[in-house]
């Protein structure tokens, strides 16, 4: 029965969200994804594609990046907030995939959560959108939504990826997130979520 009430859902979310897999950090590059993602930490994706704007003209590549000063990459990604831990890491991380990887961006969980600034979450959408690996990743959305579907109980995100891991099929673990934010945006607010209209109430456990 909990198997059949989660196709359900995906197949709602499919109908309602489609089955494109978009990627809302605009992005040329692996690293440049890379960089946006690790901006992204606590700001909007609306706020980090401003900044990404002018940041990847002003440095073109990770040689740049890597020689910044880190005064100056302050600066340029205060808007982004926590600008301090963010521009140190991106700084080190440009000169780690330089050092270790050959200004490649590496494609296992492992090499990726070992660079600076990379945590699971980053680390799972550098492997879903660039490398195509199913991989669920745990933003607020995810989290906020997953708990009031009944998909997990957890606070603790990985626990959250690994509960999510189990429940849904391996073609809807990058899609499921795509979508999540969609609906986390328009309609399952954190406070006041626009129950009414949602195509999932009746499958709600928090309704």
């Amino acid at each position: 029965m909990a198997a059949k009430r989660t196709l359900e859902i995906l197949k709602r979310l499919d109908d309602t969200y489609g089955t494109e897999m978009i990627c809302y950090l605009n992005h040329e590059t692996p690293w440049q994804l890379l960089i946006a993602v690790i901006l992204s930490a606590q700001c909007t994706d609306a706020r980090v594609n401003i900044v990404t704007k002018d940041l990847f003209t002003k440095y073109p590549d990770l040689n740049a990046f890597a020689n910044a000063s880190l005064a100056e990459m302050e600066e340029d990604i205060r808007s982004t907030g926590f600008y301090h831990n963010k521009a140190k890491n991106i700084i080190a991380c440009a000169r780690m995939l330089l050092e270790k990887h050959g200004g490649k961006v590496p494609d296992t969980l492992e090499e990726l959560i070992a660079l600076p600034g990379v945590g699971r979450k980053t680390a799972n959408v550098i492997l879903g959108n660039i490398y195509h690996k199913p991989s669920v990743v745990v933003d607020t959305h995810v989290k906020r939504i997953s708990k009031r579907l009944g998909f997990t109980k957890e606070e603790d995100p990985e626990k959250i990826e690994y509960d999510l891991m189990k429940k849904l099929p391996k073609d809807h673990w990058i899609l499921y997130n795509i979508q999540i934010i969609t609906f986390g945006r328009e309609i399952c607010f954190a406070r006041n979520p626009k129950c009414e209209i949602c195509p999932l109430q009746d499958l709600c456990k928090a309704k």
